[in-house]
């Protein structure tokens, strides 16, 4: 017989990748049925009540705690020895010495980048201090308005930085990944992205071609829209073409707004390094990394992929995406079908970002219809989840739908790209390295 129990928690936060990591831990403990442990968010309640749970009263603040199972009491006792652990690590790992209480006084120790990791509506001071100080910044955040970023890059130019972002999830700097970074050689190819899988994307293929990426500067997915126009994209084109080890630079993008494509290419054609554009719906990323070999003098191979199983008859695609511009390049290739984006800010507000908490992705799969072709990303590398096909085969075994999974990583990076296909591909998935051969792969199955 199982019991729910509910709490709440007043002014209590944690972190949500800590919660998520919690819950999960939660979740496998012997005769827990149900466990779900987050800041009471819009969306995190609204997954509680889904799951059968009605919660108190709460605001974004606040932590709520639901469980269900044979002893759900003894489930908190594991909760609050976790969480009493984690602290005291935390406190241990403590140097003795006060750190810098804000980001103007971190500034003034020495400093080459600011990287701003806070709640989006707190973001645009951290960054301004950054700014003013005049050092780079990279803004992880998301859920900044449109007219404090503009404001935010208009004084970057006058200041002479880069910011990178809102919503940045992905840098790289001379090989030192910041945000979700795959392990990538050194090479001769700079990365301006406003994407953070797509440039994933493209460098992971540069890397499997072995011609090796010098930077990657992301500049934020909304930078080539008409409000804010392109500006870091541009200033990030400058100090790639003012850098000795890049001798190729590839634009990464989804469709930019009226007049910035323009905008942009005027200041490509003025640099001294080439510039290839891998901009969607214009060209695919798999598409682009290619042309990039090509311009460098080098072959073009042919992109691993491991068959999978056909279940039923497909009629339509479901893709269930952690990447924004992933899921836009399927939504293009792919043929008929319900595309979502499960890292929009609309599914990450209060909670991880899907390529860590894959909770959203499995309930969606646990709906899936027999005559659907499933296509869906799992994304390798710094910062995602330390094992994807951990909790991906076995749901991928149980789902009635064909499965196609677009697999983006490196061979250097941690999770094991080949154990992470094997895995896969035993519980019956289609494996590729390219996401557009992936969205052909089901089309071609309809």
């Amino acid at each position: 017989m199982s019991d729910d129990l509910i709490q709440l928690r007043k002014g209590t936060y944690h972190d949500s990748v800590t919660l998520m990591r919690i819950s999960r831990a939660l979740t496998e403990m012997p005769g827990v049925e149900v466990a779900m442990v987050a800041m009471a968010t819009e969306l995190n309640l609204a997954i509680v009540r889904d799951l059968g749970f009605e919660p108190p009263p709460a605001g974004p603040g606040d932590l709520v705690i639901a469980l269900r199972g044979a002893d759900p009491a003894r489930a908190v006792e594991e909760l609050d020895a976790r969480l009493t652990a984690r602290a005291a690590t935390a406190a241990a790992a403590g140097s003795g010495e006060q750190p810098p209480l804000t980001t103007r006084s971190a500034a003034r120790t020495p400093a080459d980048l600011v990287l701003v990791s806070v709640p989006g509506e707190h973001a645009f001071c951290e960054a301004y201090d950054a700014v003013e100080a005049g050092l780079p910044v990279m803004i992880f955040s998301d859920g900044v308005p449109l007219a404090q970023e503009r404001w935010l890059k208009e004084l970057a130019e006058e200041r002479g930085v880069l910011v990178m972002g809102p919503d940045c999830g992905t840098a790289s700097i001379a090989g030192v990944g910041l945000g979700f970074a795959n392990v990538l050689r050194p090479g001769p190819v700079g990365l301006v992205a406003a994407s953070g899988t797509g440039a994933q994307q493209v460098s992971c293929l540069l890397d499997w071609a072995e011609a090796g990426v010098s930077h990657i500067l992301g500049v934020g997915g909304r930078d080539l829209s008409a409000e804010v126009g392109g500006l870091a994209t541009a200033r990030a084109l400058r100090l790639l073409d003012d850098d000795p080890a890049t001798e190729l630079i590839v634009l990464v993008g989804k469709p930019p707004g009226p007049g910035v494509a323009e905008a942009v290419r005027e200041v490509a054609a003025g640099l001294r390094t080439p510039v290839v554009e891998a901009v969607l719906p214009e060209t695919d990323l798999t598409e682009a990394a290619g042309r990039a070999l090509r311009a460098l003098g080098r072959g073009v191979p042919g992109w691993p992929s491991w068959p999978g199983a056909l279940r039923g008859e497909p009629r339509s695609v479901r893709g269930l995406y952690a990447g924004g511009t992933l899921c836009a390049e399927a939504a293009v290739l792919a043929g008929p079908g319900e595309f979502t984006d499960f890292g929009d800010d609309a599914y990450t507000r209060g909670r991880a970002h899907p390529m860590i908490d894959p909770t959203l992705r499995l309930e969606a799969l646990s709906r899936v219809r027999a005559d659907e072709v499933v296509l869906m990303d799992v994304v390798l590398g710094h910062a995602a989840d330390p094992d994807p096909a951990a909790w991906l085969a076995p749901a991928l075994a149980r789902t009635p739908a064909t499965v196609v999974v677009a697999l983006v990583g490196s061979a250097g990076d941690p999770q094991d790209l080949h154990r992470q296909a094997a895995a896969l591909r035993g519980a019956g998935a289609a494996v590729f390295v390219s996401n557009a051969e992936a969205a052909r792969h089901a089309r071609s199955l309809l």
